[in-house]
């Protein structure tokens, strides 16, 4: 090839760099401000750092381009693991794997949360402060969530690049992140029976302004009631349950009544196939008996799958 050519190609190349770089800059910004608002809201409900969940969205969904996240609403890549829901099959790491499938985007993200809290290879994470992207990162990786060798570090740059810490200290009422001792520690509630106390070796965590903890296979209600001086009566009201029943690993067990409604911002829930209108209720921290009350339904009545569920009374309330 020519020099002339050679020349006429880099400058061709060398002109259209910046403007690629410009296009994906604009795609991430726009996808940031687009899912920032929810991110912040997992933060409070779940004590997940609101940049961390959106690097990791920014990252494994291609800012909302993959075909996942187009095609199946799937935000962060979680594959299927005993998924209930609709699937879809992707070939990532190895051909046709199977993914979950999200009715939309606010779904994907929840799940995350979820996804996350609830097992516990990541469960350390939680020991970590919110402000403390890096670490959080750096645990990610350590934890598994992708085999890239680099992830810690590209969640980290994708949160500086864009300044994305700055979420991770809005002025609202976050949830704290547990910590280890060997003591105890009081917690003022007067919504419960006073004071109760709790090991922290068990977190206490809060959904819809709700406390709860993740409960055992080897727990009882009657044993959580005088872990966390109640009674057994009351923590089963908290739950809306009637008598003491067997508990599975990761189970919510809620340390307070439930809400009227769910949290604003989450208006309704899309049914999942085998889903009970008691798991939508735990789920989201909002009594059973209103559920059933805002659905206009009976107790009686089964739910199907793709059933919206309405979770606030008024729709319209932001």
């Amino acid at each position: 090839m020519s020099l002339f050519k050679r020349i006429i190609i880099f400058s061709i190349l060398f002109l259209q760099t910046p403007v690629l770089v410009h296009s994906q800059n604009r795609a991430r910004e726009e996808y940031i401000k687009r899912y920032k608002d929810i991110a912040i809201n997992q933060m409070k409900n779940y004590a997940i750092p609101a940049s961390i969940i959106l690097a990791q969205a920014c990252l494994e969904s291609a800012d909302g381009n993959s075909p996942l996240a187009k095609e199946a609403n799937n935000h962060f890549g979680i594959k299927c693991h005993n998924w209930k829901g609709e699937t879809y099959t992707y070939s990532d790491d190895k051909e046709n794997e199977c993914f979950r499938k999200y009715n939309n985007p606010e779904e994907s993200f929840r799940d995350h949360s979820d996804f996350l809290k609830y097992r516990e290879r990541y469960q350390f994470l939680f020991e970590l402060n919110t402000t403390d992207y890096k670490a959080w990162a750096q645990g990610l990786k350590k934890a598994g969530y992708a085999t890239n060798p680099n992830y810690a570090q590209m969640l980290i740059k994708i949160i500086e690049e864009y300044s994305l810490f700055r979420y991770d200290s809005v002025k609202d009422t976050l949830p704290q992140s547990p910590v280890k001792s060997s003591g105890e520690q009081v917690v003022s509630n007067g919504k419960v029976a006073g004071n109760y106390h709790f090991s922290l070796t068990r977190p206490i965590f809060r959904r819809n302004g709700v406390s709860y903890i993740i409960a055992g296979k080897n727990d009882s209600y009657t044993a959580l009631a005088a872990e966390y001086n109640l009674f057994r009566k009351e923590l089963l009201k908290f739950n809306d349950l009637k008598f003491d029943r067997g508990i599975e690993d990761g189970t919510i067990v809620y340390l307070e009544n439930k809400k009227n409604e769910g949290e604003k911002g989450i208006n309704e829930h899309i049914a999942v196939e085998g889903e009970k209108m008691y798991d939508i209720s735990q789920k989201y921290a909002v009594k059973l008996e209103r559920l059933y009350k805002i659905n206009k339904m009976r107790p009686d009545e089964e739910i199907r799958q793709g059933y919206k569920i309405k979770l606030r009374k008024n729709q319209n309330n932001p």
